[in-house]
């Protein structure tokens, strides 16, 4: 079992752009969304994944990931998915000793954009950056199987 320990902040500022490693344009939808688990399927670039997600227990959850053909990925997200795609560019930025996840949302969720970085340990300590705000980790409307039922743009 994979466990998944992340903290997740509003973004406040543009600043995070001189910490910028790498940059992928991703589309996801969700199979399934129940409050129990997540299946949801992503593409980015050239590559696909099959997620599978538990419940939310404070900042963990358990969380398994596979590689899927980048073919059988479009086909599910054209004909297969319940509710709306996700669409955004993430960015991978370094702070401190730490990488972060900075997903800028398109489509029904522009405007929205929500830093994560994942931890080893709900206690780890990690360099806050002047860019993050508002911790969000326990809000369940900024996580993307809730923003394809639920987009930023009808808040």
């Amino acid at each position: 079992m994979a466990l998944e320990i992340e903290r997740k902040y509003l973004v406040i500022n543009d600043k995070w752009h001189d910490g910028i490693i790498k940059e992928s344009v991703m589309k996801q939808g969700y199979l399934a969304n129940v409050p129990n688990a997540s299946v949801r399927v992503r593409v980015s670039g050239e590559e696909a994944r099959l997620t599978i997600k538990g419940r939310s227990e404070g900042i963990s959850r358990n969380e398994y990931e596979y590689p899927i053909p980048l073919g059988d990925a479009e086909e599910i997200l054209n004909n297969h998915i319940s509710g709306a795609l996700i669409e955004k560019i993430r960015y991978r930025v370094k702070c401190g000793d730490h990488l972060w996840d900075l997903d800028v949302f398109d489509g029904a969720n522009r405007g929205l954009i929500v830093a994560e970085v994942e931890l080893s340990s709900e206690e780890e300590a990690f360099k806050m950056p002047e860019w993050a705000g508002e911790e969000v980790s326990s809000d369940s409307r900024y996580y993307n199987a809730s923003l394809v039922t639920h987009p930023y743009c009808d808040w």
